[in-house]
């Protein structure tokens, strides 16, 4: 389950290749779930805004390569990308510690407006403090969201794409993962055919590189590395942390019981929540409502309510119905009690299988993305060896040097080159009449610094040297 040995440090700077320590990690995390209001899009524009541009935590790049990795998974896609980096992290420990502190806060606030509404039958008041607390996180939420928007869509095809799954969706009523499913497609076949507004983009480099980028730019740790025997002892272990209550229910009180029902019926949403929380919302309140009969239509309205001015993701107004569903069927515990244990319970079935997710694909997605973009530096390497003798000369003069190194020094000392050059050219418009004429070009710069810092590129490059 954990990647860390016992008696290791969680927070090993020299191990884990950044200075970040779990306890400045635990601070930041609490303070994103904090501000989590707003849906997925207001929580996951929080996340940029901290992780990317506040702290240098992670890329642009990467963190939007996670959020793709994420959004194709069943279950809250902002609770998983949390997971996602903090195992990125701080290994099997930071994702734990990112992924539960994200819904820490919304467990809290559903759980007392549960006993208030169960108590009372009307939350209103508490519901507007939060509203309030909601509203003043809107401008921070929107002026990231479009920061977020200017950077992803780098070009009109994206653009055009975007506005195309805009319509299908709100118009159309096009299911998401449809949707997910033909961008990725068009996204594949675009990058298949070389085309460059699909083409992957590298995480950056150099000294003022995101911590995570820079722990991943020479050598991938362990606990990122693919392998199939720690993807099945991460399985076995959180599919025993998974299904195990759930099947003492079933075994304890049968299926009639309405902690087993809780329990089945919440693993299967686990499975099949594509899309976010809206997505199967309709046919969890059909459910809830006319086949279990746990809440009344009115009461399922009150706890969307209560989970849209909350912090933490949507899909947490399935803890109100599972302590409601409990609360009305108690057996022999105390209404209240039973409430808080069928509401607990439906949580831990509905992000448990989250966790598992996660651990599970993450070590295979992220040297997939790098071997993309080692794929590209190889052909820009390739394009350039046959137009420009130049750049061949500089990746060879640099070969030596570590590839962050090398990539930095050559995007300065060629840019710099270049210019003095075509100052050079407009101050003896004789001795060249265009500028692409000269020798070095800031250009060659950009095409060699891609291929020295693509630690995966290198390689493929030293067989074509050796034949010059």
């Amino acid at each position: 389950m954990t990647d860390i040995p016992a008696g290791q440090k969680i927070a090993d700077d020299q191990d884990l290749g950044h200075a970040i320590t779990f306890g400045e990690a635990f601070r930041v995390w609490l303070r994103v779930a904090l501000l989590s209001f707003g849906g997925p899009a207001g929580q996951i524009a929080v996340m940029h805004r901290i992780l990317v541009e506040e702290k240098n935590w992670i890329s642009e790049s990467r963190f939007l390569h996670a959020l793709n990795y994420c959004m194709l998974l069943p279950g809250p896609e902002a609770q998983q990308l949390a997971t996602y980096i903090g195992w990125l992290l701080h290994r099997t420990a930071g994702g734990i510690m990112a992924g539960s502190l994200f819904i820490l806060p919304g467990i809290i606030c559903i759980m007392g407006l549960s006993y208030i509404y169960a108590a009372f039958g009307n939350v209103g008041f508490i519901e507007a403090l939060f509203f309030g607390l909601k509203a003043a996180v809107l401008a921070i939420v929107i002026e990231a969201v479009v920061r977020v928007g200017k950077r992803a869509l780098r070009n009109r095809i994206m653009i055009a794409l975007a506005a195309i799954a805009f319509i299908a969706i709100f118009f159309f009523s096009v299911p998401f993962p449809v949707i997910i499913i033909a961008a990725g497609v068009i996204g594949y076949f675009g990058a298949k055919g070389g085309r460059p507004e699909f083409a992957a983009v590298g995480h950056g480099g150099g000294k003022n590189a995101a911590a995570v980028d820079r722990m991943l730019s020479d050598e991938l740790p362990d606990h990122v590395r693919p392998s199939v025997p720690r993807a099945l002892r991460v399985s076995a272990v959180w599919l025993l942390l998974w299904l195990v209550p759930v099947g003492a229910l079933l075994i304890s009180f049968g299926q009639a019981n309405v902690f087993s029902q809780i329990a089945l019926f919440f693993s299967k949403m686990a499975m099949v929540t594509f899309g976010g929380a809206y997505a199967v919302l309709a046919y969890v309140a059909q459910q809830a409502v006319e086949h279990y009969h746990w809440v009344h239509p009115r009461e399922m309205l009150d706890g969307l309510g209560m989970a849209e001015t909350t912090p933490g993701p949507l899909i947490m107004v399935l803890q109100f119905v599972g302590f409601m569903a409990a609360y009305r069927d108690p057996g022999t515990l105390s209404p209240m009690l039973a409430g808080t244990l069928g509401g607990l319970l439906a949580t831990w079935v509905t992000f448990t299988p989250c966790f598992l997710w996660i651990f599970l694909g993450a070590p295979f997605i992220d040297p997939a993305r790098q071997q993309g973009i080692s794929r590209r530096a190889d052909g820009d390497y390739r394009r350039g060896r046959r137009r420009d003798p130049q750049f061949v000369d500089l990746v060879r003069a640099a070969h030596g040097v570590p590839g962050n190194l090398a990539g930095a020094i050559v995007r300065a000392v060629v840019r710099y080159a270049g210019l003095v050059q075509c100052r050079y050219s407009r101050a003896h418009f004789g001795h060249c009449r265009r500028d692409r004429d000269l020798p070095l070009q800031p250009g060659h710069a950009d095409r060699a610094g891609r291929v020295l810092r693509c630690g995966g590129g290198v390689a493929p490059i030293r067989g074509d040297l050796r034949g010059h």
